[in-house]
């Protein structure tokens, strides 16, 4: 006799197992590729750094081989990217701690002579939803970054030099000084005269750079590390913060050149995303003291990072 089906089987509804998705899962040889990519390009730039800084950045009369070149180079791709990688892991380090699904650093490199990369970038693939969480994942990059540049900025000063102004294409050349590089460059080599001017070791200028990458970071707008922080400790309030700061920008970028690529990226991502950071959870519930404290400490940070015009190209505009 053929087995009968038990009706009840047919009725009752398959069992659905729900498995949470796999968080922090990469494309490792993305990550490792664009890494490797940047190592070139930022050796490759540091080695031209290297140049300048033998020459006094004058059409050059000594022989370098491009093997030392390549070598020295590392004095420059080295110190930047631990102060970018840095910055970049101290955000997914946080969003590992809190389980905040975060990918590992994406690097860009990039073929010019002047960095050599854009700096880097991790992706948050879920909402944060807690504003404690918000707040140490946001400032979490900046501290690590910071903790970096900070003795790289005095090392590579000591490494400097004094120089007569450069003549020629590096004329039209000059760099912003932060509060805290015009600090370091006193400590070692006090004022500097007229018609004379510090001479970077790369190392030096990787510093520099990577001061400049924290102040942008801490940009109180949108979803920039200082629009984390900015929101953290203001809550809804900080969409004012953040039209004041973009209108802030603006103004500068129409007397310094070199922060309008940046402000046109800004108001592109507050056209994208709005200027009201997303919300979390419990908004309306303050900050503790420690937490105020660091918010107070990314202040300081940005304002002895900051310049308002940090890279002037004088001769290129007929200046």
């Amino acid at each position: 006799m053929d087995p009968q089906l038990d009706d009840s089987l047919l009725l009752t509804p398959p069992r659905v197992v729900w498995q949470p998705r796999a968080k922090f899962q990469d494309r490792l040889w993305l990550h490792l590729l664009l890494l490797l990519l940047t190592i070139v390009t930022t050796t490759w730039s540091g080695a031209y750094w290297y140049l300048g800084f033998l020459t006094e950045f004058k059409t050059p009369d000594l022989h370098v081989s491009l093997a030392s070149m390549i070598l020295h180079g590392f004095w420059y791709s080295g110190t930047i990217l631990a102060i970018l990688g840095c910055h970049e892991m101290g955000h997914y380090l946080a969003c590992r701690y809190y389980d905040v699904d975060a990918s590992l650093p994406y690097f860009l490199p990039v073929p010019l002579p002047l960095t050599g990369t854009l700096g880097a970038f991790i992706r948050i693939r879920e909402q944060i939803p807690q504003k404690r969480m918000l707040f140490d994942i946001g400032i979490a990059g900046p501290i690590g970054g910071f903790l970096v540049a900070l003795p790289a900025l005095f090392i590579g000063i000591a490494m400097s030099h004094i120089t007569q102004l450069p003549t020629g294409p590096f004329e039209a050349i000059e760099f912003g000084e932060p509060l805290l590089f015009r600090l370091a460059s006193w400590t070692f080599w006090g004022t500097t005269p007229a018609g004379y001017t510090l001479n970077m070791h790369p190392v030096a200028f990787a510093a520099w750079f990577g001061l400049l990458a924290t102040a942008l970071n801490l940009f109180p707008v949108g979803q920039l590390d200082g629009g984390h922080i900015s929101y953290a400790v203001l809550g809804r309030r900080s969409s004012h913060v953040t039209l004041l700061m973009l209108g802030l920008a603006v103004v500068l970028s129409v007397f310094a050149s070199s922060l309008r690529v940046w402000t046109i990226l800004m108001i592109a991502m507050l056209a994208r995303f709005g200027r009201h950071h997303p919300p979390v959870f419990d908004e309306d519930v303050p900050l503790d003291r420690t937490r105020l404290f660091l918010a107070l400490v990314a202040v300081v940070m940005f304002i002895v990072c900051a310049t308002p015009d940090p890279i002037r190209l004088g001769a290129f505009l007929g200046r």
